[in-house]
């Protein structure tokens, strides 16, 4: 058995649930990319990849992630070679693929099953979506994220591991066929497993609320946007809109804009309003 996640800290998790049951082992893999940002058009071709990894290279260029493009952090495709290989080689191997009710789990899902057409009756969802759970706190509550779930409510989860259906296989893909086509920036969950996209600005009028008068890091403005916010998405992915609107010179900005620690932003101040009456 192979199970699939799409956020490293769910590889931790889902591990520790496996200790707790026999019949769960097999390895964890995990998508690395987050498909709920960034272009898709032709996403499946060389050029289309290219053109994604050079897309990353931009966004995080200068900033906390720089260089995971060029070192191979992230190299999904060749995760999706290997598990093609093991299938064909080994044929009684099931694939499990673990989602919660996230924009960044379902677009993982939706670009990973994309590809395993030909694999269908052994490829499994556990799409998490409305299922109350039980927390240390013993008390009940819906995650949004695999890795906030107990270990051992797992146990629980798997009880809705199902085979992707035939039907799923014709009409998902056409899904994610349509929105590689509408060729926008940022992908948000609707409910249940439909996507809708926007612009790439999409986060930028809401980040842009947490910007005062007053100087502050980077790190904290981000940070404060991704703790109060009700749609976030990755903190390289906000670092890079910053740097977007100072671009545009929409904001005032002291230090090297580099880091989101390195550097402080703050309002403009309106022209005349620091000139005092005699």
């Amino acid at each position: 058995m192979i199970h699939i996640v799409f956020n490293e800290a769910d590889v931790d998790v889902l591990k520790k649930a496996i200790e707790l049951d026999e019949t769960m082992q097999g390895d964890v893999v995990q998508i690395k990319d987050d498909y709920a940002v960034g272009p898709l058009m032709g996403i499946y071709t060389t050029e289309g990849m290219e053109a994604r990894k050079q897309w990353w290279r931009d966004v995080l260029a200068g900033g906390d992630y720089d260089g995971r493009v060029e070192t191979g952090q992230i190299d999904d495709n060749a995760v999706v070679i290997d598990l093609i290989e093991r299938l064909k080689n080994e044929p009684t191997e099931l694939v499990w693929i673990w989602a919660a009710q996230n924009k960044h789990d379902v677009s993982g899902y939706y670009w990973l099953m994309s590809q395993l057409k030909d694999f269908q009756g052994r490829l499994y969802i556990l799409y998490l979506n409305n299922l109350p759970f039980i927390n240390e706190k013993g008390l009940i509550f819906y995650p949004e994220w695999l890795h906030v779930i107990p270990p051992k409510e797992f146990l629980k989860a798997k009880k809705l591991a199902r085979p992707i259906t035939l039907s799923e296989f014709e009409v998902d893909p056409d899904e994610w066929a349509k929105l590689q086509q509408e060729d926008k920036g940022v992908r948000l969950l609707e409910g249940g497993k439909k996507l809708v996209q926007q612009g790439y600005d999409y986060y930028d009028a809401d980040l842009k609320k947490y910007i005062t008068g007053d100087w502050q890091k980077a790190s904290k403005i981000i940070h404060q946007f991704l703790s109060k916010n009700k749609q976030t998405t990755g903190d390289a992915y906000m670092l890079w809109r910053l740097k977007v609107m100072l671009a545009a010179g929409e904001f005032d900005v002291q230090g090297e804009v580099k880091n989101m620690k390195e550097f402080e932003v703050k309002n403009k101040v309106a022209q005349g309003a620091e000139t005092t009456n005699a």
